[in-house]
């Protein structure tokens, strides 16, 4: 049985963009967190029981930092990609496989779309 690639061929010439609803800046180290509202029966419940927070920060290494920066709703995933190639070097590898999985998470919290 031959094993599934991580990536489909069309995959890498996806379009993302960042949901228009979602906050985010960036520190003074170049790092981005997200800001994630807790919307929802459950979340109204979970915040009133164990004091779970209206909003969640979810901060993102260099890596994430810097590929989320550059997602502008006009590049592919392939050539922001070879941005990442270009910026970080061998320390990217393996490249496509991670950057495939990387997005496939954004999209699954609803943090960006793929056109």
């Amino acid at each position: 049985m031959k094993k599934k690639n991580v990536i489909d061929e069309n995959y890498l010439d996806k379009i993302p963009s960042h949901k228009e609803e979602l906050k985010w800046s960036i520190d003074d180290k170049q790092l981005v967190t997200l800001e994630m509202e807790n919307k929802g029966v459950v979340n109204r419940i979970a915040q009133k029981l164990i004091r779970k927070p209206k909003i969640s920060y979810i901060h993102l290494e260099e890596f994430g930092s810097y590929i989320w920066t550059n997602i502008d709703s006009k590049k592919s995933i392939y050539e922001i990609g070879k941005m990442v190639e270009e910026h970080f070097g061998e320390k990217a590898n393996p490249l496509y496989d991670r950057l495939a999985t990387y997005f496939k998470t954004l999209e699954s919290y609803g943090f960006v779309d793929l056109k």
